[in-house]
């Protein structure tokens, strides 16, 4: 048998996990980049750790954010 070059359907019944896609292009903040985030809403990156963390303030709040931020936008 041959197989096909188009990608096959899931079944949304299907007891199997989807497989997970990685984004295409994984955000990068830097100090003083505005964003938003899905529960700490509105705010400023204040710092950054490599690739594993940004830090960042809403309000009067201080918040650690760790990658890839999936609940975050960048604004």
């Amino acid at each position: 048998m041959t197989e096909s070059a188009a990608p096959k359907r899931r079944l949304h019944m299907s007891p199997f996990k989807a497989p997970v896609m990685p984004s295409p292009c994984p955000q990068r903040f830097a100090v003083g980049d505005r964003g938003t985030h899905g529960v700490y809403g509105l705010g400023r990156v204040i710092a950054v750790e490599g690739s594993i963390a940004a830090l960042g303030r809403s309000g009067s709040t201080r918040t650690r954010v760790l990658g890839p931020y999936a609940k975050t936008t960048k604004l």
